[in-house]
């Protein structure tokens, strides 16, 4: 199992993220750029893949864009639902691999918001989930993914890094009102290019003092920029743009976020 297909991490997602990038951590805008993207591109449909709890996909919605969202993780679709539901949007959101999924339509624009597609563990993976989102595409349809561009300082630290080696990453109040912080231990192993590790979730009472501990693992896959490029083409994409960030720099920040078009 992954990090994102426990039910507590599932609840409590939208909490620790919104805290987490408070200050943009590189995703600052990537709402209104994805929407943007929908209104250029989405008139033949739009698939919001690794839609997780929904943040694009009723982002989307609520500006009259209605699309369909895919996750792999069932805890998160059951959050993206409750939430479409409170909202009172009838959104088509299921289950699904992005490697195999098949709702049975097909789109003009497909997204993989922030750092879905890393889940891809092996090329062999990232290359099947491709050149499936290319099926499920029109012709001429677009794809846009986020990758993180491989920091060689951070791989030298992480490779050093045990299982027990924790970092306090962030603290935010969860869905039942306590206090928790989050601690990784991430490793990376330079052949496989995978890091990998375990997040600790630490529940506090008022006083600072440990409640419970839950740990939960995450492996991410850092694919560098002239690999992805040569995988585009593999798979039948030719690339429209590669920015920096979420506001149109083409400049190198750390991300890369693709639109490329269906060849």
């Amino acid at each position: 199992m992954d990090l994102h297909d426990y039910a507590d991490v599932a609840e409590n997602y939208d909490l620790y993220l919104a805290e987490m990038y408070r200050n943009g951590g590189g995703f600052d805008g990537f709402e209104d750029f994805y929407l943007a993207l929908a209104r250029k591109y989405g008139q033949g449909g739009v698939i919001d893949i690794a839609c997780g709890t929904g943040a694009v996909l009723l982002h989307l919605a609520r500006a009259g864009i209605m699309a369909d969202g895919v996750d792999l993780s069932e805890a998160m679709v059951e959050v993206a639902r409750e939430k479409a539901l409170r909202e009172g949007l009838a959104l088509n959101i299921f289950p699904g691999n992005m490697a195999s999924f098949d709702s049975g339509r097909r789109y003009s624009l497909a997204i993989i918001a922030r750092s879905g597609f890393m889940h891809l563990l092996t090329p062999a993976l990232q290359r099947q989930a491709l050149l499936n989102i290319r099926g499920q595409l029109v012709d001429g349809g677009v794809l846009t993914l986020n990758t993180f561009a491989p920091n060689p300082a951070l791989q030298a630290v992480q490779m050093k890094t045990g299982p027990e080696d924790y970092a306090p990453r962030v603290e935010y109040v969860n869905s039942q009102g306590m206090k928790e912080r989050i601690d990784c231990a991430i490793g990376y192993d330079p052949l496989t290019q995978v890091m990998s590790g375990n997040w600790r979730f630490v529940t506090l009472d008022g006083a600072g003092r440990v409640v419970s501990e839950r740990v939960r693992p995450l492996a991410m896959r850092q694919t560098y920029k002239q690999e992805m490029m040569y995988l585009f083409e593999l798979c039948g994409f030719e690339i429209i743009e590669v920015y920096g960030d979420y506001h149109g720099s083409v400049e190198e920040t750390g991300h890369y976020v693709w639109v490329v078009r269906k060849g």
